[in-house]
């Protein structure tokens, strides 16, 4: 796929104003020589202008109108989840590029659909795992492309948390199958992101979900086990009922030579590390260690600099809609299984 380079401001629009888009304003702020906010769209008037006066630019509460009346180089999505699939194919038939909050989708057929509807329009879909550019995770991927644990035994991610009922029941959309999905595939989302993207091709999931506390369609809370094509093997605790707050968003990694745990409230500490070489970047792990207030990291800009450059012609996705479904896959295999009882074997169509 052959894209033409954009060599201007890239004139840029979001879909959403909820919860996670100030850290698409803010990192749109930031790249501001490189990125101009033209308009916004949300659904909910009040809302809509709201933003707009906060940012002057001009507001839409149909995005449809808005991808006809705005000259859009970038539309980037921070909607509900289970809208994300319609509206990115939508932008796409406009000649638009997309941006994707995650998950990229709540259904496996979507995630393909608006794959493929961005490859026939030509042109880029992005799908924000903004926590891989943390500096911990980043130290992490370097360690393991080194070979520096050399063969991964075994490797356990926990996702501690807390959301309230009063979160689920800030709107309708929340905790529902179609337009939310629950722990997995919202709140930890990007930890399961790091399933593919660090340790390899899955195997094999065996999943257990429950909905323990929270007057909720979907789970708060839920277990799997995971088995590697390297063999490794794995699991993966996750919680949204942690009392009182946020508690752990941790990685631990037990290797041939190698044992590694990433901790904190969002992967944010580096709490233990050892090799059985030594590397001169082992002395930056204090340095890699940051304080987070916010459960998202700081990955965002981070995230827009690789969008620049790839719109500049200059640098490749860091994920893009393919990366993007290789979590998403690893979700759906987590609720089929949990819902039949089933290990569930990837890639789910042959």
């Amino acid at each position: 796929m052959k894209i033409i380079k954009i060599n201007k401001k890239i004139r840029v629009a979001i879909v959403g104003c909820g919860r996670i888009s100030k850290n698409h304003f803010e990192s749109i702020k930031i790249h501001k020589d490189n990125i101009e906010l033209i308009s916004i769209c949300d659904k909910d008037e009040d809302v809509m202008r709201e933003h707009q006066e906060k940012y002057s630019v001009k507001g839409y509460s149909d995005l449809k109108k808005m991808l006809g009346s705005e000259n859009l180089d970038l539309v980037v999505l921070c909607t509900p989840s289970g809208e994300h699939s319609d509206q990115a194919v939508l932008v796409a038939s406009y000649g638009v590029h997309v941006m994707t909050e995650k998950p990229m989708a709540t259904r496996w057929q979507d995630g393909l659909r608006m794959v493929k509807a961005c490859d026939q329009a030509n042109v880029h879909l992005f799908v924000v795992k903004q926590n891989r550019m943390n500096s911990t995770l980043q130290m992490l991927k370097r360690a393991i492309s080194d070979n520096r644990f050399g063969r991964i035994f075994m490797v356990n991610i926990n996702v501690f948390w807390t959301r309230p009922q009063e979160y689920y029941d800030s709107a309708m959309w929340r905790g529902t199958w179609e337009l939310d999905g629950g722990a997995f595939m919202n709140q930890a989302s990007h930890y399961v992101d790091l399933v593919e993207w660090l340790i390899g091709p899955v195997a094999d999931i065996q999943a257990m979900t429950g909905t323990l506390a929270r007057d909720v369609e979907v789970e708060d809370t839920g277990v799997m086990n995971i088995r590697w094509r390297s063999g490794a093997l794995g699991s993966m605790s996750v919680t949204m009922l942690t009392y009182p707050k946020n508690y752990e968003g941790s990685i631990t990694i037990i290797g041939e030579k190698g044992t590694v745990r990433i901790g904190g409230v969002a992967v944010n500490k580096i709490e233990h590390w050892e090799f059985e070489d030594s590397q001169d970047y082992d002395e930056k792990i204090h340095d890699a260690s940051y304080n987070t207030t916010s459960i998202y990291g700081f990955g965002h800009p981070l995230y827009y600099k690789n969008m620049i450059d790839v719109m500049h012609g200059i640098e490749e996705p860091e994920t893009d809609g393919r990366e993007g479904l290789k979590s998403l896959e690893v979700l759906i295999a987590v609720y089929l299984s949990a819902r039949d009882r089933r290990t569930v074997s990837i890639p789910l169509e042959y």
